[in-house]
This record gives structure tokens, sequence and C-alpha cells, in this order.
């Protein structure tokens, strides 16, 4: 199963944790929309962002931005193309 992206992830921990959209954009210091943008994937948060989120949140950084790579590649496993493109060499 794929991971979930940043996006869901901010969406899941806000929903357990019973916190709004505006809540959370109060304590950032940014508007309602930024962060419905954030959560509904339009725009993505800075790392210094990312880095205050998860402070605020009490969530390890790598909780909120590590993604699968074939997430982020459409699909694509990039590893096995470039293993494909580019065998090793051979004595």
């Amino acid at each position: 199963m794929a991971k979930q992206g940043y996006n869901n992830r901010i969406r899941v921990i806000l929903a357990d944790r019973q916190i709004t959209n505006r809540a959370l954009a109060d304590m950032l210091g940014v508007s309602e929309m930024t962060v419905s943008r954030w959560v509904t994937n339009r725009f993505q948060p800075s790392m210094s962002q990312f880095v205050e989120i998860s402070k605020l949140l009490n969530v390890d950084i790598k909780d909120l931005v590590e993604v699968d790579p074939l997430e982020i590649s459409g699909g694509v496993d990039t590893q096995a193309v470039f293993r494909e493109q580019y065998p090793p060499l051979s004595d």
C-alpha cells in the first residue's frame, strides 16, 4: 500500500486531534485558505512551514514529508528504469 501524501497526513492528524484548518492557520500565522490548499494538495507548505507544523502538532517531520518514491514519480519505479538503462559494469 502506498504511503499517504503529506496533505492526507496533515488532514488525518488535524481530524484526530479535532483541530480545524482555521485553528492551524491561526497557530501558523497564515490564512485558512492556505491551510485548505495544503490539505487539498493544491499547494505544498514550504520546508520551514513543514518544520513549524511538525512542532505545533508534535509529530516527527518525517511523518509529514516522507513519501513513497512511486507516489511522486507517477507510479514509475525510477530506480528500476535507471538500472535498466545503466546496468552495473561487469569485470
